[in-house]
Parts: structure tokens; C-alpha cells; sequence
């Protein structure tokens, strides 16, 4: 009798699993790389005869360089074709010195001939360390004028620049998974595609007028509480506009890289005005763990560094550093409703730019306008998800949610 219980139970379950299977939505590849290459394109509002070239990864989302290439003629622009990344990494048993040497040639060589160039798309998987974007950047910075890129960047889980932390440009909430790549996909371009960009430039631009005012005060419940003042420093507002007149008085690197999906702004205040304490969650020093990490500015510079658990490798990671880039580096703040944070499976989207997402930076800073120099070191990549940021008293941001 037993047995035929457990085999009238087990009939239904499987009757019932088979109901459910065929009502399941299977996931399914449905980038509309057409419609998002067109945005893309729309962005940089060409100018008949403008010069636009395409940088690729080899195998790694490709499918979107044609239609790149289509929409720059649809808009009037002169398509110079596409440049393709030597596919990293690199080949095992290759000769460190050969390529070292070689990438650097090419940097060089890639200089002379993208001068003429006024726009570069950079589709996802190539980063700085390839020598055609390297060399891309030396222009925006050397020669200024019209020139611009797009950083549409996705996510890269192999770049150089990304493996050392995982999926480039996603932050993974501790105690949750990673999030699936078709759930990376669904985000960004919906972010790209729905993003309402005049508002996200209005909401950004009554910001930095406040923040412009007076005093900026950045607290958490972790026990984080900073201000500082910009004054007049410059203020990166990555809203998506990538016009060759936007360009043209602007001086940093970052300005003139465009990001899309967009939504932070970015900003190196005035390094004397900076003091406070910034508390982290679980963070990363020297590639180890650190737990209730503390770290505490006078006039911006670094005076003292505290844990509950791993404060050496806070020092250690310090230490290797010269005293020249001991400093606050920058605060970055979201905007884009489309990124923000999701509640269930929480993970942070696309460098932070999703609305409410703090940034909060140590060390050099001088490539979005500041005045620490020296190493190439900082950090940039310690978020933060539940901020109230007051500007002159009046709150805008409480426990990561605009409220202004």
C-alpha cells in the first residue's frame, strides 16, 4: 500500500514539474544590438564628415560592430572601420619581453594614425591596456579639440584591467551571488535604451549647483562622516552627451570618455577641505580581507587607518605607497534609476552610476581634476549603498535613496 502511495505522490509531482516546464520563460538572447548601436551613435550627435573608428575584442560580442558601423553612416559620419585588440589574454609561453615591447611600438604607431580620428567607439572587452585605446586617450588628453570616445564598456570577466576584480565594472554584494550574465545583459540595455537623459542631466546639474554652495556631508550608518567643499573644481557629469561641442572646453581624460550606459558624477574636492572618517563593510586591502575597516583625513590626507580585524594589511597596502598619494581621491555619485540596486539578489551595476550609489576614492586623482599626483595608485572601486549626503544642511540623499 506504501508503495503505491509514494507512486501516485511521485506521478503527480512529475506531471506537475512537466505543467510547470512548459510554462517556464526560457532565457533567450535577445540583445537588440541594432537599436542599441543607434543610441549609441544618437550620443555622439555627429557632424556630417566626422571620423569615427570601432575598437573590438576578437570573439567577445562582435555581433555589434556592424551595426556600429551602419548607424555612423545613417548619421552622416565617415565609418573608418574597426580595430581589432590583440585577444587577451595572452597566449601562454609567450615572451613577456616581445610583448611588453611590442605593445608599446604599437602605442606609439597608433598615435600617428588615429590623430585624425574625431570619435572611437569602445565596444565591450578592450580596455587601456590595449594599444589603440591607449594611445586614443593620449590624444584626448594631448590634442583636446572635437576628439571623444564612448566607453561602452558591459562587462568583460577576462581584460586585464578586469580580472583582478572579477566582472569589470560589477560589484558583488557579500553574502549573494554573482549575478547571471543574461541578467548583466537585461540591466545595461535597458539602462542604455530607457535611460530619460534629460532628466538625468537636469538631477545631476541641480546637484553640483548645491553641492557648489557650501560644505558636502557624506554619512553612513557604518559610522562614515566626511565633508568637503569643490569650490570651483571641475565636476564630471557622465550624462550621456557626447557632442563634439560638448567637448570642446572640456580638460580631463574622464570628461572627454563618455560612458554609456550613463549616470555618475565624479568629483575631486578640494583637498583641504576634506576630514572626516570613511567606515567600510567588509573590504579588500592587499587582496586580503579586512573587517570594520576606518580610515580618517585631516586637510585630506590620510592620518590614521583602524580594523577590527586585518589592520595590517591595510598598512601594508598603504605603506607601499609614497606619502604624495595618502589622500581623499574623489566622491562619485549615482543618478540612474535603471541601475540602481536591485533589493532581492542586491548586486551594484556598472561602476556605481545606478541612483544613490556613493563612491568614495583614495589616492591619485589628477585624471578627473585634482591635485594628487605622484603614483598611478588608487582606489576607486569602494562603494557605498546606503549614504545620506546633506549639501549645506539640506538633505538630498538619506540611506542611499534621493530625496531631492
Amino acid at each position: 500500500m506504501m508503495f503505491r502511495v509514494f507512486t501516485l505522490v511521485t506521478g503527480f509531482v512529475l506531471a506537475s514539474t512537466a505543467a510547470n516546464a512548459q510554462n517556464q520563460v526560457l532565457p533567450q538572447n535577445t540583445i537588440p544590438y541594432q537599436a542599441i548601436a543607434e543610441r549609441i551613435v544618437t550620443q555622439l550627435m555627429l557632424q556630417p564628415g566626422e571620423k569615427v573608428i570601432s575598437l573590438a575584442m576578437p570573439g567577445y560580442m562582435n555581433e555589434f560592430a556592424p551595426h556600429i558601423r551602419y548607424a555612423v553612416m545613417k548619421a552622416g559620419g565617415v565609418d573608418m572601420g574597426v580595430i581589432d585588440a590583440l585577444k587577451t589574454p595572452y597566449q601562454e609561453g609567450w615572451d613577456q619581453a616581445v610583448l611588453r615591447k611590442g605593445l608599446a611600438d604599437s602605442v606609439k604607431a597608433y598615435g600617428a594614425m588615429l590623430e585624425g580620428i574625431d570619435a572611437a567607439i569602445m565596444l565591450p572587452g578592450v580596455n587601456p591596456a590595449h594599444p589603440a585605446y591607449k594611445a586614443m586617450q593620449n590624444l584626448l588628453v594631448e590634442k583636446k579639440g572635437p576628439r571623444r570616445t564612448i566607453h561602452f564598456h558591459w562587462t568583460d570577466p577576462y581584460g586585464p584591467l578586469g580580472s583582478d576584480l572579477g566582472l569589470s565594472g560589477v560589484t558583488i554584494m557579500p553574502g549573494h551571488p554573482a549575478p547571471a550574465m543574461q541578467t548583466i545583459d537585461m540591466v545595461y540595455q535597458n539602462a542604455i535604451l530607457n535611460t530619460d537623459y534629460k532628466a538625468l542631466a537636469e538631477h545631476q546639474a541641480r546637484f553640483v549647483a548645491a553641492m557648489r554652495q557650501g560644505v558636502t556631508r557624506v554619512t553612513t550608518p557604518l559610522g562614515t562622516d566626511l565633508s568637503f567643499e569643490v569650490h570651483d573644481r571641475n565636476v564630471i557629469q557622465q550624462d550621456g552627451v557626447a557632442s563634439a561641442a560638448h567637448m570642446m572646453d572640456k580638460t580631463t581624460l574622464v570628461d572627454r570618455e563618455i560612458e554609456i550606459p550613463a549616470g555618475v558624477i565624479r568629483v575631486a574636492p578640494v583637498e583641504s577641505t576634506v576630514n572626516g572618517v570613511i567606515a567600510y563593510g567588509p573590504s579588500r586591502w592587499s587582496a586580503r580581507s579586512v573587517e570594520g575597516a576606518k580610515v580618517t583625513f585631516k586637510n585630506g590626507k590620510i592620518v590614521k587607518v583602524a580594523a577590527t580585524k586585518g589592520v595590517e594589511f591595510m598598512r601594508e597596502e598603504l605603506a607601499a605607497q609614497p606619502d604624495s598619494v595618502k589622500y581623499f581621491r574623489e566622491m562619485g555619485l549615482g543618478f540612474n534609476p535603471l541601475l540602481s540596486v536591485p533589493e532581492r539578489d542586491p548586486w551594484i551595476p556598472y561602476f556605481g552610476y545606478g541612483a544613490g550609489v556613493v563612491r568614495l576614492g583614495i589616492g591619485n586623482n589628477t585624471e578627473i581634476g585634482g591635485a594628487i599626483g605622484g603614483a598611478g595608485y588608487n582606489r576607486w572601486r569602494d562603494l557605498f549603498i546606503d549614504c545620506t549626503i546633506t549639501l549645506n544642511g539640506e538633505t538630498w540623499l538619506k540611506d542611499g535613496k534621493f530625496v531631492k
